[in-house]
């Protein structure tokens, strides 16, 4: 047996007055007819995302002794406080909508001709998706999720942009643009929306859509953590499914897990691990691995892939580089691309300011833990925090007593059985 999350939204109508099932389910909102963000309020985000990296200082070393000195091998580090130096200022909401930088790529798969192309396409996009999700080269947490934290925003990706070639022109050296639709009747618009759906484990949900090229995404991670001496390594189990409606395709996919590194000196992160990409529908697959560096020598950040068909067992399309570097693809007609990260242009999420989020949306919910922490004050900021997740534990303890189950805003969970099984 086994636990998928999907978007809450089976109450929803479509037009002629009908149920709108998940596969069918575009470019409405989950919570029974009420908008997930009011657009009109979203503005281009502009805070500064980047960390100071000067590494971990004299002081500092001393606390992750002291902590590493009560950790055994292999310890789940789920239910550990970790020092509140070490997080960087955003929620771990919030990191995976910034796996979404690149959205043009995205919504350019559901427009690729052929099958083969479209999971070209989706391949091409998945190993772009990576290397914005980490801000700099230092090693630091994002903030855990609070039960029930949600995070909204959205992108404006200009139609002109949304092209799905294979020999599409490289971007400019040193190009890093940040791509702004003057007019958002020329746009396509990617909504998005995570919430924490469990606190123990730790499962976030995201779900993305665009109405317009019917296409959306729904995904659920129980991030899950142990120490590994001078390292940590967080799995993300769990998957994700991109549906692309117009073609009844569902590609079923799963993530790498991330390894900080070096945590007593000048931590860094690495990814790493075989994932898989799958279309029931048509028969592709695909097999992703990030190669951790090795002890001695070798390259880091390396990552393969590879692209099959499998009724007829034919390799279509090949690739490997570097996921925050330079990708190359050669496709089964000998062409090949480059793709270089660093170059493609980043698109802005668009979300409402503090003074219209709710109170548990994320950047509204840790504030004050931000605040402090950009005014370089650990102990204000991890007194604000310890608040924060003291009010969690408490009403968690009430709703034990109550016997009363979480039950989450936007997501709700199913149950898939393996073939044959009766219902529990």
């Amino acid at each position: 047996m086994a636990y998928f999350w999907r978007i809450r939204h089976s109450h929803q109508k479509d037009t002629s007055g009908g149920e709108i099932s998940p596969v069918q389910y575009v470019g409405r909102t989950p919570n029974s007819g009420s908008e997930l963000v009011l657009s009109e309020d979203e503005k281009s985000d502009n805070e500064d995302k980047e960390e100071t990296e000067l590494g971990v200082m004299e002081d500092q070393r001393s606390i992750i002794l002291h902590l590493i000195s009560q950790l055994k091998l292999g310890m789940d580090l789920t239910k550990v406080v970790l020092p509140t130096f070490i997080l960087e200022k955003r929620s771990l909401l919030e990191m995976y909508a910034d796996f979404m930088a690149h959205p043009d790529l995205l919504l350019a798969i559901t427009a690729g001709a052929t099958p083969e192309e479209r999971v070209i396409c989706f391949v091409e996009y998945y190993l772009t998706a990576f290397h914005e999700g980490r801000k700099g080269a230092l090693a630091k947490k994002p903030y855990n999720p609070i039960i029930g934290e949600t995070f909204h925003c959205s992108w404006e990706v200009p139609k002109d942009r949304v092209k799905p070639k294979r020999t599409a022109p490289r971007s400019p050296a040193g190009c890093h643009e940040h791509p702004v639709a003057d007019d958002p009747s020329n746009s396509y618009k990617l909504r998005f929306v995570a919430e924490q759906v469990s606190h123990h484990p730790p499962i976030s949900c995201f779900y993305c859509e665009c109405k317009e090229k019917r296409l959306c995404v729904n995904t659920h991670v129980w991030t899950k953590s142990k120490f590994m001496g001078m390292s940590v390594g967080v799995s993300m189990i769990g998957e994700g499914v991109l549906r692309l409606l117009e073609h009844g395709e569902e590609y079923v996919f799963t993530l790498p897990s991330a390894y900080a590194r070096s945590i007593l000196t000048i931590p860094w992160v690495e990814l790493g691990g075989k994932v898989s990409i799958n279309c029931a529908k048509t028969g592709y697959s695909a097999t992703v691995i990030f190669h951790t560096k090795p002890f001695y020598g070798g390259k880091v950040h390396r990552v393969t892939a590879e692209v099959k068909h499998n009724p007829t067992n034919t390799i279509v399309c090949k690739a490997h580089g570097e996921w925050n570097g330079t990708l190359e693809f050669t496709y089964s007609n000998g062409e090949t691309k480059v793709i270089d990260t660093t170059t493609l242009p980043v698109y802005p999420k668009k979300i409402r300011p503090l003074e219209k989020q709710g109170p548990m949306e994320s950047r509204n919910l840790w504030r004050e833990v931000t605040r402090y922490l950009r005014l370089g004050d650990i102990d204000a900021a991890t007194e604000q925090k310890r608040h924060l997740e003291e009010k969690q534990r408490v009403e968690e303890r009430k709703r034990e007593n109550l016997r009363t189950p979480w039950k989450p805003k936007y997501f709700i969970q199913e149950v898939t059985l393996p073939p044959g099984a009766a219902n529990p």
